[in-house]
């Protein structure tokens, strides 16, 4: 598995080398025709490595689906990553802080925590990430996500509005 991504995929169980081919293609077709994707081994996850902005990856990703919806065949959801660590408390603490940053003054968040193949606990994950963070929550509406993926012994962490994962079937028109 890719230990340096800056993309995550969901596809249907089984098809993951079909949306490993799609993002690939499509990533291509927005300017990145050395990007790595390949299969994480958890079942309907694909991870993606670009030279693109992952957050700009979403946006030309979004303009193509509402042109051209059939592109989208097998991928169902695309996140930005825009950091990965070891799955470690104190590594994720350290990597969730400096992402935190991004949260406005007056802004909320909420944090979300996607876990796969780990002992660990979300709570002990929602715990260690946001006792630094002095803005509100808000877990039905907030300004930014603080989004942490957790795939074994790896882990990615991204601060992102909620706009910016790109959920296909959603926007189907």
């Amino acid at each position: 598995m890719l230990r340096d991504f800056n993309l995550l995929a969901t596809t249907s169980r089984g098809f993951e080398n079909a949306a490993s081919s799609e993002m690939w293609h499509m990533l291509g077709e927005i300017g990145d025709s050395t990007s790595i994707v390949e299969k994480t081994g958890v079942s309907g996850l694909i991870a993606a490595k670009t030279i693109l902005n992952p957050f700009d990856v979403i946006e030309k990703f979004r303009k193509i689906l509402h042109e051209r919806p059939y592109e989208f065949r097998y991928t169902l959801r695309i996140i930005p990553i825009e950091k990965v660590v070891r799955t470690d408390l104190s590594e994720i603490q350290l990597a969730t802080t400096e992402l935190s940053l991004k949260i406005g003054a007056n802004e909320t968040f909420r944090v979300t925590v996607e876990k796969r193949f780990t002992q660990t606990s979300s709570k002990d994950i929602i715990e260690a990430v946001a006792a630094d963070i002095e803005q509100k929550v808000n877990l039905i509406n907030p300004d930014k996500i603080l989004l942490i993926e957790v795939i074994g012994g790896l882990t990615g962490v991204s601060v992102i509005n909620p706009e910016q994962i790109l959920a296909v079937m959603k926007e189907k028109l």
